[in-house]
């Protein structure tokens, strides 16, 4: 059964100007369930972040700050959003369904959370609308636990994933990959396991072939018996932020890449979506769509 991260608490009211990338989290759950790609039961609603896992990837000076709401205004303004108590709530229960996909996925081979990807989080700050970094908290907990000895992160994210970069710059166990647009933010970017920088304007043809050339060589090498997948969708050629020039049925077939390889290799995947900023939001939405229905064909 595929069990899919949801709650309330994902599409919490956000200042006016911010509510519209949020709204797609909401009308995904419809959707899927709207054409029958999932039923009520493959939801599920995480439950909380607590402080003692937290601490396995972010400082606590980090974790107080945010959760008495005392961020610097210069903190504040990297993350992106004014930090309410709603805003971290909603970070904690993003990051604990990521944490909670993770043990899914051990069961039923694939798990999505859909929200998520908030990968420009480091140990001890937040940037680019990430306050908690879900994917290094489940790799984290399952290191912790004993559940995994070797993971890949896969991050196709169009914006490179430089807090989970840099979390996990000193852990041999965590293999960080990201594929990326060179030119995007953010600026400065940290140093992954392996980093692949994309030229403005790809398109589907050198897209997937780099892809297809180099992911299978990573499981062959890396050996994981654990795949966080970033399935960001701002790769679409009509993302407003992306700079890069891949379909909708492009970015339906990296999915499919990277499932089939999960697939092949019987290693347990946990999605987030990560991002996307298509003027209109059904090219979103239906981007989004795609993994989870790729999801359900590779794996159920």
């Amino acid at each position: 059964m595929l069990k899919i991260a949801f709650s309330p608490v994902y599409v919490y009211p956000l200042p006016e100007g911010h509510r519209f990338p949020m709204a797609k989290y909401e009308i995904l759950a419809e959707q899927l369930l709207y054409e029958g790609t999932v039923k009520e039961d493959n939801f599920f609603h995480p439950d909380i972040l607590d402080k003692e896992t937290a601490l396995l990837v972010h400082t606590e000076a980090y974790w107080n700050k945010l959760n008495t709401v005392s961020l610097t205004s210069s903190e504040e303004r990297a993350i992106g959003f004014p930090i309410t108590q709603r805003f971290v709530l909603r970070g904690r229960h993003i990051a604990q369904g990521t944490i909670q996909c993770a043990l899914f996925a051990r069961q039923y081979g694939v798990a999505m959370n859909i929200a998520g990807g908030t990968h420009h989080a480091f140990a001890d700050r937040g940037e680019g609308y990430c306050c908690f970094n879900d994917q290094a908290l489940g790799a984290a907990y399952l290191l912790h636990h004993q559940l995994a000895r070797r993971i890949l992160i896969i991050d196709l994210d169009v914006h490179q994933g430089n807090g989970t970069a840099h979390i996990f710059r000193d852990e041999p166990r965590v293999f960080t990959f990201s594929m990326h647009g060179a030119r995007n933010y953010p600026l400065r970017k940290e140093r992954s396991d392996f980093d692949l920088p994309l030229p403005d304007g790809m398109d589907d043809g050198p897209y997937l072939a780099l892809l297809r050339q180099t992911l299978p060589r990573l499981f062959d090498s890396v050996e994981p018996d654990f795949v966080f997948y970033q399935s960001g969708v701002d790769i679409l050629d009509t993302d407003r932020l992306g700079r890069l020039r891949v379909s909708r049925q492009g970015c339906r077939e990296r999915d499919r890449i990277v499932f089939e390889l999960c697939r092949r290799h019987r290693v347990p995947v946990a999605v987030s979506m990560g991002g996307g900023y298509s003027p209109r939001l059904s090219d979103i939405v239906e981007a989004h769509a795609n993994t989870f229905r790729i999801a359900q064909e590779v794996f159920f």
